[in-house]
């Protein structure tokens, strides 16, 4: 079982194809290799919404703190028959400090502020 160190959320835009539409995000840290953290990044999308803006497989996310992280869905084409919310997903495993973590996704700042 997956040890999770820190869970946040946040809120803030998909880009698919230069039109964007607000949405919300999770983060998960826990420990990878070494000192590094390893991040997974979650998000539900319309599908509607993503198959008219010409969706293929991957868009990216625009965090709270402006940064651009790509996010890919897993499951092939987009169709008119698949699931209402479509989740995207990303991995970062570039964080190798608590500091980097933390300068990297300000989010987990402020949930661990709010859990003090």
């Amino acid at each position: 079982m997956e040890k999770y160190l820190l869970k946040a959320d946040g809120k803030g835009e998909i880009d698919v194809n230069g039109q964007l539409f607000p949405v919300g995000y999770s983060l998960s840290a826990k420990e990878g290799m070494g000192q590094s953290f390893e991040i997974n990044i979650r998000l539900l999308a319309p599908r509607d919404w993503l198959v008219k803006r010409g969706f293929d497989k991957d868009a990216v996310l625009i965090t709270e703190s402006g940064a651009r992280i790509p996010v890919y869905h897993g499951g092939g084409r987009l169709y008119v028959g698949d699931s209402l919310s479509i989740e995207l997903t990303a991995r970062d495993d570039s964080c190798t400090s608590r500091d980097d973590l933390f300068r990297k996704y300000p989010e987990f700042n402020v949930s661990q502020a709010a859990t003090a």
